[in-house]
């Protein structure tokens, strides 16, 4: 097992070098060259706050941008908040993005007035620490909150202050929330490390960032929480069962078809009854087999579907279809531009829906914790609240052509070495929500239209698998935020970790792998495995009947030449074959090796 603590807490990126130099704790010029939202133009322009109101529940106020140069030119207006600290409380970072837009062309001399309203709410602060809010939550603390534009994260060419006069807590919901958020993971995934904190100007910075001293006490500490949290050999889903739990219809015929229920409330009742249509079988191969793809399922009329890879055009190496390569997200998210961003989802996925696949594995809207993950190209920021707007916009773009995207890798995927060897991610709850879940959040509440997919990671958060994790699929992103739709894990290739059973029962509803023998991965037949079975699969039912393949047809694409079964059955078959021929290889070399080793 590998782990990571990530002891800068929501110090990343620019929240630290702005933080450190108004604390005195660096010299800014030393470090910093290109500061975060740092650009170049053939023109010059100026900007001026107008109408500043912050008296209601949003801030809102108008920005005048004047090209004072002497060429056309488009111009980012960036938006960002100081937040009042005080020494040991709370952590907070001195400069936070917030909001931002897009001018249109100017030509020299030409102004533009870009209004700007924000929730004073969305300047709350996540007390995981239980500082002021018992059991944790947000927060917006009494003192004066300054609102600017800059240049860049650094360079401040407006501002305007405000006071709030005494503490508001969101202990009841912020008006975004649908049920209050709690902390849900704080009490195992904080992990035995020093975090980085504000006080005392950086204080503890040398010994927040030291190595770790022994590395294996760590490990043999969470050790038994892993196995305890479910690897295929010690995972028994009979203990997880509720002996009250009744179980459910299966196999009946209630004259209902997939097609009957598309653009039905997800409460409508005509769901449980569709749903009763389906064997124990069915459940399970639909729950399994999601390898770039969903199966048909005869008895509700649900065709075979395909998804594609990736968040820069359409990939499906199984099906071998391919279109334009568009620019990597980290690119995307460096033109700060909504509009542009909405118009690449849209004509990225009409691509897709030429090649009848409206299933969209992205975007990707991980956060760049450090300069060299991986995946950075392919994910757009070190900032939550640009990722959030570049996604949110992308979706939007996309879900006009049908499309469910899968926003991934839902969470904390920030790196790529040794993702999936039961990787543990340790990380305060206050750093988890502002900085790792923020795009994910942004993105849940503000796409508009058909129901979207989730993507979970191959890491752990603590010791919870992210496949499998209730507080995380269910808590947060069901509960909290209000999503409704399906959840699938990144490829499924075995790893000991993704477990159908225990995935089922903790929200995730989709497995991204293959196998002829799916029902063989759900080795508990109670009413407990089979409700969290019909649960994901309502799931997986809701997003796809109300998606391009169901909406973009006149009558039930049941009734027509299913596209899509032959293709997979072909491939499911070949996969299926090939991991029984590499399982003999391996066994025969290990087979091979123990008689080496005796005959030595």
């Amino acid at each position: 097992m590998a782990f990571v603590n990530y002891v800068e807490g929501i110090y990343v990126g620019y929240k630290y070098y702005e933080t450190a130099a108004d604390e005195g704790a660096i010299n800014y010029d030393e470090h910093v060259v290109y500061p975060f939202g740092y650009g170049l133009s053939y023109t010059t322009f100026e900007e001026t706050i107008e109408n500043f109101d912050a008296s209601g529940d949003d801030v809102t106020f108008d920005v005048n941008v004047t090209n004072t140069g002497d060429v056309a030119g488009k111009h980012a207006v960036e938006v960002y908040f100081t937040p009042p600290y005080t020494n040991g409380g709370i952590e907070k970072a001195s400069v936070n993005l917030i909001q931002f837009e897009k001018t249109k062309l100017l030509e020299p001399g030409e102004t533009q007035t870009i209004s700007f309203s924000i929730p004073v709410e969305d300047l709350a602060s996540y007390d995981s620490s239980e500082i002021k809010i018992p059991g944790g939550g947000y927060i917006l603390e009494a003192g004066e909150y300054t609102i600017s534009v800059r240049e860049d994260s650094h360079t401040v060419l407006a501002e305007e202050t405000f006071t709030i006069d005494a503490d508001i807590s969101y202990a009841d919901g912020r008006s975004s929330d649908q049920v209050p958020a709690v902390n849900q993971f704080e009490s195992y995934s904080r992990g035995n490390f020093v975090q980085l904190s504000r006080a005392d100007h950086f204080a503890n910075y040398d010994e927040a960032t030291a190595a770790p001293l022994d590395e294996y006490y760590v490990m043999d500490e969470v050790t038994r929480a892993v196995i305890e949290a479910g690897s295929s050999a010690y995972y028994d889903p009979t203990k997880y069962d509720n002996a009250s739990d009744e179980m459910p219809e299966q196999g009946v015929d209630n004259g209902l078809m997939l097609y009957d229920l598309v653009g039905a409330d997800y409460n409508d009742e005509r769901w449980e009854q569709l749903l009763s249509q389906m064997t124990f079988e069915e459940m399970a191969t639909l729950i399994n087999i999601g390898g770039w793809q969903t199966v048909a399922i005869d008895s509700v009329g649900k065709i075979a579907t395909s998804d594609c890879d990736g968040p820069a055009g359409l990939n499906n190496f199984i099906t071998g279809a391919y279109g334009t390569a568009y620019p990597a997200e980290v690119l995307m998210a460096q033109t700060w531009n909504k509009e542009l961003l909405y118009e690449i989802g849209h004509s990225m996925t009409a691509e897709y829906v030429e090649a009848y696949n409206f299933g969209w594995y992205g975007p990707a809207m991980n956060t760049h914790r450090n300069a060299f993950a991986g995946r950075n190209f392919e994910y757009y920021s070190e900032d939550g609240v640009l990722a959030g707007y570049c996604a949110v916009n992308e979706i939007n773009g996309a879900i006009e052509n049908g499309m469910y995207p899968y926003i991934k890798h839902f969470a904390l995927n920030d790196q790529e070495t040794n993702r999936c060897t039961f990787l543990l991610t340790y990380a305060s709850e206050q750093a988890i929500r502002e900085i790792y879940l923020k795009p994910f959040e942004m993105a849940v509440k503000g796409y508009e239209g058909t129901p979207i997919a989730v993507m979970t990671a191959f890491n752990f958060i603590g010791h919870q698998p992210s496949t499998a994790n209730p507080y995380l699929l269910e808590n947060v992103l069901r509960g909290e935020w209000g999503f409704v739709g399906m959840a699938e894990t990144d490829y499924d290739g075995s790893y000991g970790y993704i477990i159908s059973d225990k995935g089922a029962r903790n929200g995730n509803d989709l497995n991204l792998g293959f196998g002829s023998a799916a029902t063989d991965q759900f080795t508990d037949q109670s009413a407990t495995a089979t409700l969290a079975m019909r649960q994901a699969c309502k799931n997986i039912l809701y997003t796809i009947g109300n998606s391009g393949y169901y909406t973009f047809v006149d009558s039930d694409p049941s009734q027509a030449p299913d596209k899509m079964t032959t293709t997979f059955q072909g491939i499911n078959i070949g996969c299926g074959a090939a991991l029984v021929v590499i399982e003999a290889l391996a066994i025969w070399l290990l087979m091979k090796g123990r008689k080496a080793a005796a005959a030595a």
